[in-house]
């Protein structure tokens, strides 16, 4: 069962504003003429009005005593009726208007016809949906659509509740019916506890990798190799749609194998079953992010060692050049007589160990000082090759496109696996290579090519490594390295969508017309800030011929503005964090989002309690132990652990959070801080323990660790938040930030630093209507590229280095387009695309294709960039503000040292989430009293403009009580958030 709170079934709101008074129920001239045909009397013509707005406002008719105060007084004051009598309606004359609106409404009464409309909506959607609110939601939906009037949510939870039982009853029964009574055995031998462990195999099914290390790979190798032993798991669940057995998985994970035993043998099979079978994925997914871990570990090192014999190398070379620069100084000074100059150089060449010493010296340094470190890496690859070879076995890697010569190579490798000869025959095509490569893996003896058996396997699996990075090579039944073009929407549904799309993104539909659209887009922009260069004064041309942007004024904050924050601090009351959570929940009621993963009520006596105590102590890091010990032992670490498996997940917090946006978002002064349509994007360094996969030593930073990557409203608050490993590239993930909040803040402007842009993501956020506008360190690392080679400009010319090629757009137009419809249409997450489309392939065409256009868009940005300061300074102060948030937010996570103690993945990203619900609360917090405070300094004669407010953040933290003892007060009422206050404010001075 469902509580009404998790659900769009409608109710009136606790407190009603004015303005939604008049938008939503004042009634018209048309319905107060109905009424009064119907109804007799001025109260009676009320009750009926009450009657019809409260109808149209929720689709099903409360009792009149249910109608908030603030709705009947608002239509008594709009009928000119006083509000001070008591409404009652006999029986007979209720049902009579109740008709009578539904005939007005044109709605049918509930009824068998609806009944037989919930059934059957309610059926559908449960083959795919477990969450009874989401199936409730479904029913209301469909409803609504049909124009029936609405059931008693008991009715409606009871019925939806019923069907979702049928169905998943059914999905377990026809399981069951699958099953042997040795795969039965087999799986209840998952759950027993044998003599000789602590633990079930059950256990196996939830495990989490490791840090990559040789034991850990073999460790994981292990895990897998158990779930594929446990046989065709996918042959007996394909009947159920993947959520369902991605919810029936994620169920039983957080079960310990003696609650599994307590479900019905139908039920207990299947959820197993699912387990294993995502396990699988999961664990097919870690092995390849492993091996590729392993790979980046090999070639790291064989830089290293490179460097290392260049720097022993150094003496030799030193020496080398003092022989050389004395045989050309004796060269000099014996320039008519030839054999003096060869007996001095003789006696040189004896001097410095001979002409065999000095050859070996000029062969070793000329090995090792052309940066090329390949044939160095067999040392470090020696230890992982036995591991490496069980790996590729496993996973069944193929090739996504029609080139087989890397598998040709990889089934080459696997023939001649047991052979310890040092060469073989050269059989094979290595077009996959490079030239570099080609030479290592080659030797030339006795006239023949042959190929060095150690470099060529470590050549191979490098390239697996790369090709399973750019999606050249991919594995089947896999979530993040399957061939995503089988994700894609067929072109035959995507070709309908077409026309809409480009109409409503302004893009030309055929793919010529397109390319000229973009010709002309570059031509324009080049021209233009060609010709304003002798008048734009913000790029000038150095002595060097370098291109320098000329330095925007810092923003100075005034005085006043100083002053006003000082006065408002004075003013703001010692909060704890316990305190505004609480608050913040009163206004919200945000733990709504949190329960059972099965979608029932909590059964926790304490469920609001709990779940405040559990977002303060794992937003704040403290943990279930620590948090326990804050709260006087009010709560046990069990208690809390426990809430946190089985009812908190990634989304139910995101839920909580969007509840913040939304209300800060109606607020007054984020609209005075900045632009709901802009946002901005960074990561973040947390500390992690290293015994996991995610953690990874990051250069920039400095540590081990993850990413909490950021997306941050102008206005201050965030909205959306991923943890990443610190190996890729924090750009791929910016799209994904935007199209999974799903918050009333939708910015279609996106800024960053460096490391939130690369072609294709400018490509792709172009063609998905998202202005990238980032603030590029090194622009004038970036090429600029011309419309067409003949194009030349007077001024600044020497930008551009190179001319787009047209022909590789226009060529794959249609391919983009299935690629963004697709991403619409929610069959792929940007980031899985963009993985792929941000590591060059020769052979991806479409790749190069997104490149081509990302270079078109970077460079028309980049001509703004340039030639417009106060874009740039839009695009410092955005991006400043997601700094600061950075920091805000780790004044909160003051626990744990700044540790994440974590290892599993799903933990570590729910800690992130966690820590943006309790910085929003904060900020939300703060913006409340502060607008109070503002109200009562200008009632009592403190005089400010609104550029002093608007230099203010709400990123307030010296009010804020982190230590002590925490006490949940969920009695205390604090003050109203008001959406409309207006604060008197004086005009600011023109300048």
């Amino acid at each position: 069962m469902a509580t009404i709170e998790r659900t769009a079934y409608p109710r009136f709101k606790k407190n009603i504003s004015a303005k939604e008074l008049i938008e939503i129920y004042i009634p018209s001239h048309e319905e107060i003429e109905v009424a009064h045909k119907t109804a007799k009397g001025e109260i009676q013509v009320l009750n009926y009005i009450l009657l019809l707005k409260s109808f149209q406002r929720l689709g099903y008719f409360p009792r009149i005593d249910e109608i908030p105060i603030e709705i009947v007084k608002y239509l008594s004051l709009q009928l000119n009726v006083t509000s001070d009598i008591e409404l009652a309606i006999p029986n007979r004359t209720l049902y009579r208007y109740k008709s009578s609106i539904r005939e007005y409404l044109n709605v049918t009464e509930l009824g068998a016809t609806a009944r037989h409309v919930i059934t059957e909506a309610t059926h559908k959607a449960a083959q795919v949906m477990n969450n009874p609110a989401d199936l409730i939601n479904v029913a209301i939906e469909t409803l609504v659509k049909e124009r029936f009037e609405l059931p008693a949510f008991s009715t409606l939870n009871r019925s939806v509740s019923h069907i979702r039982t049928l169905v998943n009853s059914n999905i377990y029964e026809n399981v069951l019916m699958k099953l042997t009574s040795d795969k039965k055995c087999q799986l209840d031998n998952l759950l027993n506890i044998e003599n000789s462990d602590t633990y079930s195999k059950f256990n196996y099914l939830k495990e989490t990798p490791k840090s990559a290390t040789i034991k850990h790979l073999k460790a994981l190798e292990n895990t897998y190799q158990f779930l594929l032993s446990m046989g065709d798991i996918e042959s007996l669940i394909k009947d159920i749609p993947i959520a369902k057995i991605k919810h029936f998985a994620a169920e039983a994970k957080v079960l310990d194998a003696s609650e599994i035993n307590k479900f019905s043998l139908a039920k207990k099979y299947t959820s197993i079953l699912c387990l294993i079978y995502m396990s699988t994925i999961k664990a097919r997914d870690n092995l390849v992010e492993m091996f590729l871990k392993c790979l980046r570990k090999i070639q790291n090192k064989g830089k290293e060692e490179l460097k290392k014999i260049q720097e022993k190398n150094r003496v030799k070379t030193e020496n080398l050049i003092s022989i050389l620069t004395s045989v050309l100084e004796k060269t000099n000074d014996n320039k008519r007589n030839d054999a003096v100059l060869g007996q001095q150089i003789r006696e040189l060449v004896t001097e410095n160990g001979g002409i065999e010493v000095l050859l070996t010296d000029c062969d070793t340094i000329s090995s090792y000082n052309g940066n090329n470190y390949l044939p160095l890496l067999w040392n470090f690859y020696k230890n992982y090759r036995k591991s490496l070879f069980i790996l590729i076995k496993l996973l069944g890697i193929r090739a996504a496109s029609q080139d087989q010569s890397l598998i040709e190579a990889l089934n080459f490798l696997l023939m001649n696996e047991d052979k310890r000869t040092e060469l073989l025959p050269f059989t094979l095509d290595l077009d996959f290579a490079s030239v570099q490569w080609q030479n290592t893996v080659t030797i030339k003896e006795n006239g023949n090519i042959f190929l060095s058996r150690r470099h060529l396997e470590v050549c191979i699996f490098y390239y697996l490594a790369s090709g399973l990075k750019t999606g050249d090579l991919c594995i089947d039944n896999s979530e993040e390295f399957a061939d995503y073009r089988e994700q894609l929407l067929p072109w035959e549904e995507c070709e309908p969508l077409v026309s809409d799309f480009c109409a409503e993104m302004d893009f030309k539909e055929d793919p010529s017309e397109f390319v000229e659209q973009l010709k002309s887009l570059l031509k324009e922009k080049s021209i233009e800030v060609d010709k304003n260069y002798p008048d734009n004064g913000n790029i000038i041309i150095n002595e060097k011929g370098e291109f320098v942007l000329k330095r925007a004024k810092p923003n100075t904050i005034p005085k006043s503005a100083v002053d006003l924050e000082n006065a408002i601090y004075k003013c703001l009351p010692e909060r704890d964090v316990i305190e505004i959570l609480c608050n913040v929940e009163h206004w919200l009621n945000w733990t709504r989002h949190f329960g059972p993963l099965s979608g029932s009520d909590p059964k926790l006596n304490d469920a609001v309690e709990r779940y405040v105590t559990l977002a303060f102590g794992y937003g704040c890091n403290l943990g279930a132990t620590q948090t326990s010990r804050h709260m006087k032992n009010s709560v046990t670490p069990h208690m809390l652990s426990f809430a946190n498996r089985r009812h908190i997940t990634a989304n139910k917090l995101d839920e909580a959070i969007k509840d913040i946006i939304n209300v800060y978002s109606k607020c007054y002064l984020p609209k005075l801080w900045g632009s709901d349509k802009i946002a901005a994007v960074d990561g973040t360094m947390i500390d992690l323990y290293k015994e996991n996969l995610v953690s990874e030593y990051h250069i920039r930073y400095g540590g081990n660790g993850g990413i909490a990557y950021h997306h941050v409203s102008d206005t201050y608050i965030a909205l959306f938040s991923h943890f990443i490993p610190c190996g890729v590239w924090e750009a791929i993930y910016i799209i994904d930030g935007l199209m999974k909040n799903k918050s009333d803040v939708q910015p279609d402007t996106i800024h960053g630093d460096t490391q939130s842009q690369s072609a294709p993501v400018f490509a792709l956020t172009y063609l998905l209507g998202i202005k990238l506008m980032p603030r590029i360190r090194n622009w004038k690392d970036l090429k600029f590229y011309r419309a067409y080679k003949t194009h030349e400009y007077k001024h600044i010319d020497s930008l551009f280095s190179d001319v787009v090629d047209w022909n590789l757009i226009e060529t794959h137009w249609k391919d983009m387009l299935q690629l963004v419809l697709s991403i619409k249409a929610g069959k792929i997450v940007p980031s899985t695309l963009l993985r792929k489309l941000n590591n060059y392939s020769h052979k991806n065409k479409l790749y190069q294709a997104f490149r081509e256009l990302g270079r078109v868009i970077r460079t028309i940005f980049l001509l703004k960039y340039i030639s417009d300061i106060e874009m740039r300074q839009q695009i410092t102060s955005t991006t400043n503000k997601v700094e600061s948030y950075n920091c805000f937010s780790k004044y909160f996570s003051f626990g744990g040292e700044g540790i994440i103690s974590e290892n599993d993945p799903d933990e570590q990203e729910k800690r992130i989430k966690y820590n943006d619900l309790v910085s929003n609360a904060v900020i939300l917090q703060n913006v409340v009293d502060m607008t109070h405070i503002l109200k009562e300094l200008a009632a009592n004669g403190v005089e400010f403009t609104k550029s002093d407010v608007a230099a203010l953040s709400p990123y307030l933290t010296r009010h804020i009580k982190r230590f002590g003892d925490y006490v949940i007060d969920l009695e205390n009422i604090p003050n109203a958030i008001d959406m409309a206050i207006s604060i008197p404010m004086k005009q600011d001075i023109a300048t």
